[in-house]
C-alpha cells in the first residue's frame, strides 16, 4: 500500500526503546543530544518574535525566489560571519531540508545519484529517498585531520551521478573543507559536469579552523549551491527560513535560477510574515549567535579536560559547529554502551554509527546544553565509556 521511498519497518531499535523508556521514567535524564538552542537555557529577548506581526504581512505578493528586501538583509547578516553572498543569486526556502529537496528536483531524475559524505548527519538517506534519488557515500578520512578521501569519491562516481554534497563544518566531526580539497573537488565537478551542494549551516560557529579551511561561497568554476538558514545562524529553528546561494559559470547559474523559480513557484512555501520580519530577526539574533558561540567554546573546554583525564578516550577536535565526537574503546557495541549509560548513569549521547563513522567506536555529544547539565553528564559518561559497561 505504501511507497518504497519510506522505511518499510518502523519498529524502534534497542537504543530508541531505551530512550523512550528513560524519558517515560521519573529519573532526571542528562541529555547530551540536545541541539535545539531554544531548549538549553540561553537568553532570548522576550519580544524577539514581535516583528512577525508586522501589518505588511497582510499583503500577499509572492516572489518565487523570496522577497528581495529579505535576501538583501540575509546578505548583510551573512557578511558579519564571513559569507559574501549575493541577494541576486539567492533563493529562499522554508528550511535547509527543503533546499535539498528542491535541488534534487532541479538536478536529478528518478534513479540518479548524489554523493554524500560519511561520517555526516543521518538525514541524507531519507531526503534522497523521498525524491527518488540514490545517496552514494564517499568517505572523510581522519589521518592527521579530516579530509576528503578522494579515491572513495572516484569509486563512488557513476554515469548517473549528478552532484556531490559537502558539509562544512561537518556534523558531527566539526571538520571544515580544506583549500586543497576544494580545488580538487571543483576541478572534478567542472570536468564531470557535476553540481556541488555545500551545506554550510554551521558556518557562523568557527571554533579552531585549520590553516586553509575555506567556504565554497562564490565558487565560479562549477555550479555550486551554498545552503544556510536561521535555524543555526541565529538559533531560531522555529522560524523556518533557509536560503541557498547559487554560483558558478554564468550560463549555468542563469539556467539554474530560472528552473529553481519554477520549483519555488510551485510550492511558495516561505511565509510572508517571516520574510517581512527577517531584517529585524537577523539583527536581534546576533547576540544569540554570540551566546551560542560562547556556550560551545565553554563546553568544549570542559569536555577536553574531562577526556584528557581518561587516556582510553580521544576527543575529535572540532573546527566548527556545535557537536563533538569522542572515540571510545571497542569493548562493547555502541548500542550496549548507550543503553548502559541511559540505565545506569541517566546520560543520553548519540552512538557513532548514527553518523556512519567508518572506523572505531564513537560517542557524539552536543556542545549546547546548560553547563551544569553538561558537566554532570560528561563526568558520568567519561569513566564508563573508558572502562566499559561493567564499570
Amino acid at each position: 500500500m505504501f511507497a518504497s521511498r519510506l522505511p518499510s519497518r518502523l519498529t524502534p531499535n534497542a537504543v530508541s526503546q531505551a530512550v523512550a523508556d528513560a524519558r517515560a521514567s521519573d529519573l532526571l535524564l542528562l541529555d547530551l543530544t540536545e541541539t535545539n538552542p531554544t531548549a538549553v537555557g540561553l537568553s532570548y529577548p522576550s519580544d524577539i518574535l514581535s516583528s512577525l506581526g508586522d501589518a505588511r504581512s497582510t499583503i500577499y505578493r509572492p516572489d518565487p525566489r523570496g522577497l528581495f528586501s529579505t535576501r538583501e538583509a540575509i546578505a548583510r547578516d551573512s557578511a558579519t560571519y564571513g559569507r559574501a553572498v549575493s541577494a541576486d543569486t539567492m533563493v529562499l526556502t522554508s528550511s535547509t531540508s527543503e533546499a535539498y529537496a528542491w535541488l534534487f528536483k532541479l538536478l536529478c531524475d528518478p534513479g540518479d545519484a548524489v554523493l554524500v559524505p560519511q561520517p555526516s548527519y543521518p538525514l541524507f538517506d531519507l531526503l534522497t529517498s523521498l525524491e527518488g534519488v540514490r545517496a552514494t557515500p564517499y568517505h572523510l578520512s581522519a589521518h592527521d585531520a579530516w579530509s576528503i578521501d578522494r579515491a572513495s569519491v572516484l569509486r563512488a562516481l557513476d554515469t548517473r551521478t549528478r552532484a556531490v554534497l559537502v558539509v562544512s563544518p561537518n556534523n558531527p566531526t566539526g571538520s571544515m573543507l580544506t583549500a586543497g580539497d576544494r580545488e580538487w573537488l571543483v576541478a572534478l565537478a567542472a570536468e564531470r559536469r557535476l553540481a556541488i551542494i555545500a551545506d554550510e549551516v554551521f558556518g557562523a560557529y568557527p571554533i579552531a579552523p585549520r590553516a586553509g579551511a575555506c567556504s565554497l561561497t562564490g565558487e565560479t568554476r562549477a555550479l555550486t549551491f551554498v545552503l544556510d538558514g536561521m535555524s543555526k545562524s541565529i538559533g531560531l529553528p522555529q522560524v523556518k527560513l533557509g536560503w541557498m546561494t547559487v554560483s558558478g559559470p554564468d550560463a549555468d547559474v542563469h539556467d539554474a535560477l530560472h528552473r529553481l523559480e519554477i520549483v519555488a513557484d510551485t510550492y511558495l512555501s516561505v511565509s510572508t510574515p517571516v520574510q517581512i520580519a527577517a531584517p529585524q530577526l537577523l539583527e536581534a539574533g546576533r547576540p544569540i549567535r554570540a551566546a551560542i558561540g560562547k556556550r560551545v567554546t565553554r563546553n568544549l573546554a570542559a569536555l577536553r579536560e574531562t577526556v584528557a583525564a581518561q587516556p582510553a578516550l580521544t576527543l575529535v577536535e572540532p573546527e566548527g559547529g556545535w557537536s563533538a565526537a569522542v572515540r571510545v574503546p571497542e569493548l562493547q557495541s555502541e548500542d550496549a554502551l548507550i543503553v548502559h549509560l541511559l540505565r545506569h548513569a541517566q546520560v543520553l549521547a548519540h552512538p557513532g554509527y548514527f553518523f556512519d563513522f567508518a572506523d572505531g567506536h564513537y560517542l557524539v555529544v552536543s556542545l549546547l546544553p546548560d553547563p551544569v547539565v553538561f558537566d554532570r553528564a560528561i563526568a558520568r559518561l567519561a569513566p564508563i565509556a573508558a572502562a566499559g559497561i561493567d564499570s
